[in-house]
């Protein structure tokens, strides 16, 4: 299978444990620092995911797809997190639709930056 489809699957497996964490932390603390502790949860989901399946062919080691996917990972969770404050504060929007539309435009980031620089292929 190539990299799109299980990028899919495993980006679908980590934004349901980011819903999770969220969804059970929500009623805990602040919509924002929910939404930071399931980002944290899901990056172990997304980066196991991501190095076995998604990108498995990477011409990066271990330790250096770690490292540049948590550069990928925060800048990605930067967006997520600056969408949903505004869509949640600025415009009162649901924080569910706010979380959902906030990881749809971070996914997208995470693909782009994750395909041709974290897991580069070998040439």
């Amino acid at each position: 299978m190539s990299s799109i489809p299980w990028f899919l699957v495993v980006g679908v497996t980590a934004a349901l444990t980011h819903a999770l964490v969220f969804g059970l932390a929500q009623p805990y603390m602040w919509p924002e620092a929910a939404n930071a502790l399931g980002f944290v949860v899901a990056f172990f989901v997304s980066f196991a995911g991501h190095r076995l399946l998604s990108f498995q062919d990477a011409g990066t080691s271990l330790i250096q797809s770690l490292m540049r996917f948590g550069v990928t990972a925060l800048g990605g969770f930067t967006t997520n997190e600056v969408v949903f404050t505004l869509l949640l504060r600025g415009l009162g929007w649901s924080a569910w639709l706010a979380l959902f539309t906030a990881m749809l435009l971070a996914a997208g980031q995470t693909f782009v930056l994750s395909r041709w620089w974290a897991f580069k292929r070998q040439a």
